[in-house]
């Protein structure tokens, strides 16, 4: 498997022969983004906003992966999210999942808070959420067996 990050902030984790298995997309928040301009509504307040934060966007996963493929690659990709943010300087995450989903996000073991309640008029349940991450984060990760130590590969430099 490799992870790459691209200069558009994107993240792709690819299987062995280089196909997509997953990717997200991080989106500065210092400018339009999506919480801000499509679903201001899921936050009680101002959304998280600055050069520290990004919003993860297009959080996908190979429908071709079986279960166990996805686990691991759904893993692999939110540990290149900690690690990107650690390498970084970036200090939150924000993001709208969901219910469903946003649960599990929650149950992962790190620092996940809800910016507001969930839409009850979609039937989805869409809520918005901020992740603070930090030095302990990894660790936090680890005792629920999701954090896996990675080292990201920067697109640019993967092609030179």
């Amino acid at each position: 498997m490799a992870w790459f990050v691209t200069a558009l902030y994107n993240i792709v984790i690819t299987d062995e022969t280089g196909e997509h298995a997953g990717s997200a997309r991080l989106l500065q928040t210092d400018r339009p983004h999506i919480l801000d301009t499509i679903f201001p509504n899921l936050c009680d307040g101002v959304p998280p906003t600055g050069p520290t934060v990004r919003e993860i966007t297009r959080f996908c996963l190979a429908r071709r992966l079986k279960a166990r493929e996805r686990l691991a690659t759904r893993n692999r990709l939110v540990s290149a999210l900690v690690e990107y943010a650690l390498s970084n300087g970036i200090l939150t995450y924000t993001g709208v999942a969901e219910w469903a989903w946003f649960q599990q996000i929650l149950a992962f073991g790190w620092e996940c808070l809800p910016l507001g309640l969930p839409d009850n008029n979609d039937p989805r349940g869409l809520s918005a959420m901020q992740i603070n991450i930090g030095p302990d984060t990894p660790n936090l990760l680890r005792q629920s067996g999701i954090f896996a130590q990675i080292h990201l590969m920067d697109l640019d430099c993967a092609a030179a």
